[in-house]
């Protein structure tokens, strides 16, 4: 990534969307401390960002909740971040309830994770990083490999959750749905930044990013002669 200069707001979810390769995973574990920029600097609430320093401000969903959920139990794997922050065990409990809760996998709390569905991960593995109380979610792919109903059911809890979001995704239905600014990467570089329905409403400048319209941009064909429908 190179040239990346944004300023995000307190309480904005902003779509971050692009091609593969583009440099969302890379620019969101920038974020996080994770990687460490070459030149300038990641500030988060006036705080420069020093990698490899656990950022509890800032909580990432991995695009994979394999790659997150390791524990023997549900409960376990949303207690780790709260544990590991040094908190007593009473508020520990009480962050992971609260955490469970709000992601309704209340009932799952003593399964595996390795058992449960893709929709069940995502919303554990959300619950986990939740649990740590960020101000900022950024999350990788929320919608990959969900089923409708699920992704729905996802779509819902990112829509009622207060923190700053940054969605990295290819589901451009979700950000026109949960997004009112989209940010829009090509070779690590924003090539756009501003309203979402201007860019959704431009389907030229998604076909050059390798991107297409959302489905409720696109005109209905009839499947028989490929005629507009009336």
């Amino acid at each position: 990534v190179q040239n990346l200069d944004l300023l995000v707001q307190p309480g904005e979810r902003i779509g971050i969307v692009g091609a593969n390769g583009c440099g969302k995973t890379t620019f969101f574990l920038l974020l996080c401390g994770v990687l460490t920029p070459t030149t300038g600097n990641v500030q988060i609430f006036g705080q420069i960002v020093n990698p490899g320093v656990f950022q509890t401000q800032v909580g990432l969903v991995f695009q994979n909740p394999d790659d997150q959920l390791f524990s023997a139990s549900v409960w376990e794997d949303v207690a780790f971040a709260p544990q590991n922050m040094g908190l007593p065990a009473d508020e520990v409990a009480q962050r992971v309830t609260t955490s469970l809760a709000l992601t309704n996998v209340q009932d799952l709390a003593q399964r595996a994770p390795h058992h449960l569905s893709g929709g069940q991960k995502k919303r554990v593995a959300i619950a986990g990083v939740l649990a740590m109380n960020p101000e900022i979610l950024l999350l990788d792919e929320p919608t990959a490999q969900l089923d409708p109903r699920s992704r729905r059911q996802l779509i819902r809890l990112l829509g009622s959750l207060p923190q700053t979001q940054l969605i990295a995704t290819h589901d451009l239905d979700l950000t026109l749905e949960l997004c009112d600014r989209i940010i829009l990467l090509s070779h690590g570089q924003i090539v756009f930044d501003g309203c979402t329905q201007s860019i959704m409403g431009d389907p030229e400048r998604l076909e050059k990013y390798a991107l297409e319209a959302p489905l409720s941009y696109q005109r209905p064909y009839c499947l028989l002669d490929h005629s507009p429908i009336a």
